[in-house]
Parts: C-alpha cells; sequence; structure tokens
C-alpha cells in the first residue's frame, strides 16, 4: 500500500494516447494518460470508461454531440457507445476501466498500445 502523486506519474512520461497503469482495484485499472488531437473514433463492447480531466480540458466526440470536460470535472461513457476523445492542446486525464481493456476498443490501429504500469 502506497500512495500515488499523480503530477509525480505524469512527470514519468510525455507521449500522447499512451495510458500508464497507476493503481488497481477489483480488476479495475486506473491510468494516466495524456492526449493531444483527436484520438481514433471506437467502441468498448463490454466495457465502461470514466474519463477525469486532471489539467486542461478535452472533449469527448460522439455521433451525436460533443460534450467538453474542464479540470476536475468527469464523464463515464457507457459500454457500446462510439465515442472520440479530443484535446487542442496536451491534456492529463485519469482513465478507470478493467484492466482488460483495449484502449482502442473494437478498433486495431496504430493507436492501440499495451499499458504498462509506472
Amino acid at each position: 500500500m502506497e500512495k500515488v502523486n499523480l503530477t509525480q506519474k505524469f512527470d514519468l512520461f510525455s507521449e500522447y494516447f499512451n495510458p500508464k497503469i497507476v493503481g488497481e482495484l477489483n480488476n479495475q485499472a486506473v491510468k494516466l494518460v495524456k492526449f493531444k488531437g483527436p484520438f481514433v473514433w471506437h467502441h468498448h463492447e463490454a466495457e465502461d470508461e470514466l474519463f477525469l480531466v486532471i489539467k486542461g480540458e478535452m472533449s469527448i466526440e460522439f455521433r451525436e454531440k460533443t460534450i467538453f470536460l474542464h479540470e476536475g470535472e468527469f464523464l463515464v461513457v457507457p459500454h457500446g457507445i462510439e465515442h472520440r476523445p479530443n484535446a487542442t492542446e496536451e491534456v492529463h486525464v485519469l482513465v478507470f476501466e478493467p484492466l482488460s481493456t483495449i484502449n482502442t476498443g473494437n478498433k486495431q490501429n496504430n493507436f492501440t498500445v499495451q499499458c504498462e504500469r509506472i
């Protein structure tokens, strides 16, 4: 059992769209990720995702609307809903989702990564 300092963990990496696992509970992963620009349109068949903005602001685009998130705000994207995270400037985000979740959901492309623990 050790505390986690999010600022220190974010300082350990600079690449975008490459989530890092910083904690686990009940088969769920606490991941940190930096975004800049649009991600890929995707959905997750069985996993819900929570996006919590730690620093900056971002949008999560859906086919029918866009939701904007600012520091301290979060959104839960239910499984099966197609979405695309996007950020004009660098944003730091905490993502909470099952450990088995693939970051690009139903898509396999150059954004697909295996999450590492830091």
